[in-house]
């Protein structure tokens, strides 16, 4: 049995001890007391370029696993206290397998009644970022086995994932609908992912004060939901090839939501207009703008209560500007279809049971916009490539 086979049946029996000691402790803690988690492994197949591991290779990639246990408490009946650990592999991204503190937070409501709950977050809050971003992690919240790439991008996650600080909250509830307000401000989680994916030269991102807000509206019980995100995330630049050479970089996304839910299928759109700057550099080469833009179509059709498909088209380019990269490609910076993606998905669901779920999906796309660098050496890439996931997952 290979090394790296060991480490993931260790990773899965840790869990599922602490899911064990998890379930004894909450007998005895009182009814506030609960423990949740999950587990997913998938195999990945590429015929060009790899994703999340060696997916090129005749036998794929086995490379994408998560696990994750959460738990949460009321000491007081105005008081939430709620966590999660996350231990994640996904090819060549961050530390594979190293246990990590997704989010952790306290959680007190000023106000809680039938028509309205405020509130006040302190610690480390997952991001409210378009519909999916707060629950990204967890494999049965999602609508197929990846997020759409061009909005939730995995290659540079940690840029828009959590926040350490502190975030305001009001649900403010109508006869026919909810209307949803938070804002927050804290240190991004800038890890090696986003400084990998910035840049070639690769260079060393810190978090700074950043602000992250947040407006949705459900209407009719969530039959209609809409929603603006806007961010703006700050991180000091230092290059690690000159050291006199930092500034500051500035990543501001806006997005745009809308889903229709009828009892059969769902239609989900999202549109994102990014801009990413880098200033305050002494040397005017340095500093510049690039604005980007994102969107997606996502159609969802329930067969019935253990079976679904999934269509959806997802497009991204780096820059409004040079959107088929030519500029880009002639400066000498690299391939134009590195600058752009256009990504053709559809999927199946198997529900086997409420917490037992088996899905596959297949992608065809074209341009290399949102694949990961860790994986993958840019001169060694094709333009077009097709990939098939395959995935199972376990949630309680």
């Amino acid at each position: 049995m290979s090394t790296k086979k060991i480490k993931r049946m260790r990773a899965l029996m840790t869990l599922t001890a602490l899911i064990s000691a998890g379930s004894v402790q909450a007998q005895g803690v009182g009814d506030t007391f609960q423990v949740h988690g999950f587990m997913s492994q998938a195999l990945i197949l590429t015929d060009h370029n790899d994703f999340f591991g060696p997916s090129s290779d005749s036998g794929g990639s086995w490379e994408y696993t998560e696990l994750g246990l959460n738990a949460s408490v009321r000491p007081m009946r105005d008081v939430l206290v709620a966590g999660q650990v996350l231990s994640r592999k996904a090819g060549n991204y961050g530390d594979g397998w190293q246990p990590k503190l997704d989010y952790g937070i306290v959680d007190y409501q000023f106000v809680a009644d039938e028509s309205r709950a405020l509130g006040i977050q302190v610690g480390r809050f997952k991001n409210p970022f378009g519909f999916y971003n707060q629950t990204r992690d967890a494999p049965s919240t999602r609508p197929g086995i990846l997020l759409p790439q061009s909005i939730y991008f995995d290659r540079s996650r940690s840029l828009g994932l959590a926040s350490d600080g502190v975030t305001v909250y009001d649900e403010e509830r109508f006869s026919n609908g909810t209307l949803y307000l938070q804002g927050g401000i804290g240190l991004p989680q800038v890890n090696s992912d986003a400084e990998i994916s910035l840049s070639s030269s690769n260079p060393n991102l810190e978090g700074r004060l950043s602000t992250i807000g947040q407006v949705m509206y459900s209407h009719a019980g969530g039959k209609l939901n809409l929603g603006v995100s806007v961010a703006e995330v700050r991180a000091d630049y230092q290059s690690r090839q000159e050291t006199n050479v930092d500034g500051t970089f500035i990543f501001q996304p806006t997005i745009l939501s809308l889903q229709y839910n009828a009892e059969k299928w769902s239609l989900t759109a999202e549109y994102e207009f990014q801009r990413k700057r880098l200033k305050d550099f002494h040397r005017a080469g340095y500093n510049s703008t690039a604005d980007g833009e994102s969107w997606y179509l996502q159609y969802q059709y329930r067969f019935s209560k253990q079976w679904q498909w999934l269509v959806r088209y997802d497009y991204t380019v780096s820059d409004r500007n040079d959107r088929d990269g030519s500029h880009y490609a002639k400066s000498g910076a690299g391939y134009d279809y590195s600058r752009f993606a256009k990504d053709v998905t559809t999927g199946i669901q198997w529900s086997i049971t409420p917490a037992w779920r088996a899905q596959a999906e297949l992608h065809h796309v074209n341009g290399t916009g949102w694949l990961p660098r860790q994986d993958n050496k840019e001169d060694e890439t094709e333009q077009y490539w097709n990939m098939l996931m395959i995935q199972t997952s376990f949630s309680f």
